[in-house]
């Protein structure tokens, strides 16, 4: 079994590398990747350093915000120089860059509240602990409350994950916010990549919820090509998402990946090796090409 989708403190999760590596080691997992959004400082983490808790292999990846004509999604890049990396990925998200992105996201989004007439109390939005954290999640988690707030929202209310990816992060969406002005294109991040030495990989093509999922991958494909596809995650799980992205894969001789997208009690629906229980991938799928 493995997981090549695993996020720490060094970016959106809640858990320390050592306290992932003891986890995928009672997992008995034989392949992980800790992919931290946008860095690769995970991997000077001395617990994986000098790691003595896992006895499996450990691929060094992370997972790149990307932009593509308005639309914002995420690439997992694996087998990479993290230096080469962590070097490319100031240019858009040191500490300083975070923390204004941070404080234009806060504004924008209360600007559309406002317009909406969603209520909120600003005094009980919780603050983010680290620059590398979405504001949008906290600002969620305040009008959310409010059974008001919910009737206005309707269906892109009922996650965080709707609420981000169909409403903040879609161009057709009343509270879109243009997000991809902060965010490399989608061209130059695979770019990088290749330049890393790496493996490139569409992470969860159906956690994004476009109306034609296969269709946007082949757009993108035209513009830069991909090494593969995350086929197995959570969100690809039911109604035979999965077996769709293999298929696709398969006969476009794209590589397959998958993960649980873990990040500890953020989601804490999701387990690492098992998703939310359904996942055991088998490390078949991913031999050709580690």
């Amino acid at each position: 079994m493995i997981d090549l989708h695993l996020h720490t403190i060094y970016s959106d999760g809640d858990k320390t590398v050592e306290e992932v590596l003891k986890m995928c080691e009672e997992k008995k997992l034989e392949y992980i990747s800790i992919t931290d959004h946008d860095t690769c400082k995970q991997y000077e983490d001395n617990a994986i350093k000098n790691n003595i808790i896992f006895s499996g292999k450990i691929i060094k990846g992370c997972e790149l915000h990307a932009v593509y004509q308005n639309t914002n999604f995420e690439v997992l890049a694996y087998k990479i120089n993290t230096d080469i990396i962590n070097k490319w990925c100031e240019k858009y998200y040191s500490e300083e860059k975070l923390k204004e992105q941070q404080k234009i996201c806060y504004d924008r989004l209360l600007k559309i509240c406002d317009k909406k007439g969603i209520m909120y109390d600003e005094s009980k939005i919780r603050k983010p602990k680290k620059a590398s954290e979405y504001v949008e999640r906290p600002i969620y988690e305040e009008i959310i409350k409010y059974e008001e707030n919910r009737k206005i929202l309707g269906d892109i209310g009922k996650s965080f994950s709707i609420f981000f990816r169909k409403g903040l992060s879609n161009p057709q969406s009343e509270y879109y916010m243009n997000l991809g002005e902060f965010k490399p294109k989608y061209k130059e991040v695979i770019e990088i990549i290749h330049e890393a030495g790496g493996k490139a990989f569409l992470a969860h093509p159906f956690e994004y919820k476009f109306e034609n999922t296969i269709g946007f991958i082949d757009n993108i494909r035209k513009e830069s090509e991909l090494d593969g596809i995350e086929c197995f995650h959570p969100s690809s799980a039911d109604d035979n998402k999965k077996d769709i992205l293999v298929e696709y894969a398969r006969k476009n001789k794209l590589f397959i990946s998958g993960g649980s997208d873990y990040h500890g009690n953020p989601k804490p629906d999701i387990e690492i090796g098992i998703g939310r229980g359904n996942l055991n991938i088998s490390a078949d799928y991913i031999e050709e090409w580690i």
